[in-house]
């Protein structure tokens, strides 16, 4: 939902009613993961995408009944082994869609959200998506802040579990759906509750003034990351050679970080790119890095660059367990050569660790393509 606000707030200030889809669960191959959402105007304008083209045409029709309904609608998509051309995913997979009415009066809190996200202030909006045999309590929604919650879940004990969790997740920038008893009972499964994360987008700390960093801090942009990149030395850092990061610090790499993880703008989700090839600021640098909270820590160099670094971080007093958290040489074994293709492979390598990639070419591999992991079990049937 957060890409959709451009689009979907004057559709919310005019007060006109509008449908919001979102992928709620998916299984096997689906193209999109939970949270990718598709909003439909009443005057048949869209935005966004739930499945990539397989399904949006069907969604576009339940879309329009809702906003005729005024009442949610929960939907599975999924190949058709009958009929080849029946409304399916084609690339074999199967996902859940929650199509919602949405105007200022069923979600007085969005543009609230809308602001948040604009602001980098984290919030977290849980909406039942389904409920058993009792489809009458689906699209009841909660809006948690650090601070404060908004909405109902029509049960104290699921509004309970379900703010605890969604805070836990909101920490992790984490969306997805967690499923609860009708009274919040963690052992029972009939609530699905999709929880979606709008926290502060993760950050990527480049270090190293290089022309590898530049083209790391464009693809790290992409990505959605906040691209900081430092260096000690004045006359590289700058944002002339630096236009895609969000912001070119001069400083000590080292010092900085330090100072970074000490205001607590180091978390899970950072992820660290060391560039500089230099000991005398990489093995400081690195001191910290592998100490702090972060997912990722690369380093660029050769292999005898490697050797000795780990030298020089055990003499320092860095133990094992802190240097297995360092990824050296960097990157994805892709041939790259060049600045750009380098970058490629260093995105490679850090979106494989998230998401528990193998880094083998799929034509090499079996098994569905997105998710990785072990087949999840097939859905259970669920109501309209």
């Amino acid at each position: 939902m957060r890409d959709l606000f451009p689009e979907i707030l004057p559709w919310y200030a005019a007060g006109d009613r509008f449908a919001l889809a979102t992928v709620v669960d998916t299984w096997r191959s689906a193209p999109r993961q939970p949270g990718a959402a598709m909003a439909v105007s009443a005057g048949g304008e869209v935005a966004g995408s739930v499945s990539g083209g397989c399904v949006e045409g069907a969604v576009y029709e339940l879309a329009q009944e809702v906003i005729e309904s005024g009442e949610p609608v929960w939907q599975r998509y999924g190949v058709s082994d009958d009929d080849a051309f029946a409304v399916g995913l084609t690339c074999g997979g199967v996902l859940d869609v929650l199509v919602e009415p949405i105007d200022p009066s069923a979600f007085p809190e969005l543009a609230s959200i809308a602001a948040a996200v604009r602001e980098g202030r984290p919030v977290a909006v849980a909406t039942v998506a389904s409920v058993g045999n009792a489809p009458g309590h689906i699209g009841r929604r909660l809006v948690i802040w650090s601070d404060t919650v908004s909405g109902s879940l029509g049960s104290e004990g699921l509004e309970a579990a379900v703010v605890d969790d969604a805070r836990g997740m909101l920490d992790q920038g984490l969306t997805g759906v967690r499923r609860y008893g009708p009274d919040g009972e963690r052992r029972m499964d009939e609530v699905g509750v999709l929880v979606q994360s709008f926290a502060p987008p993760p950050r990527m700390l480049v270090f190293g003034a290089t022309d590898f960093a530049a083209a790391v801090a464009r693809i790290g942009k992409f990505l959605g990351y906040h691209v900081t990149v430092c260096d000690a030395r004045p006359i590289f850092a700058t944002t002339r050679r630096f236009p895609d990061a969000d912001e070119v610090v001069t400083d000590w790499p080292h010092r900085y970080l330090e100072g970074e993880v000490a205001a607590g703008r180091v978390d899970q989700r950072t992820v660290m790119c060391v560039l500089t090839h230099d000991p005398k600021f990489d093995v400081p640098l690195l001191e910290v890095a592998l100490r702090a909270p972060a997912a990722y820590v690369g380093a660029m160099g050769s292999r005898r660059t490697h050797e000795r670094r780990l030298a020089d971080l055990r003499a320092n007093g860095v133990g094992e367990v802190e240097l297995g958290r360092l990824s050296s040489p960097i990157g994805l074994d892709i041939g790259a050569r060049t600045p750009e293709e380098t970058a490629v492979s260093i995105a490679a390598e850090i979106t494989a660790l998230r998401w528990g990639g193998t880094g083998n070419r799929l034509a090499d591999s079996k098994g569905r393509i997105h998710g990785g992991g072990a087949e999840r079990p097939e859905p259970i049937p669920a109501p309209r």
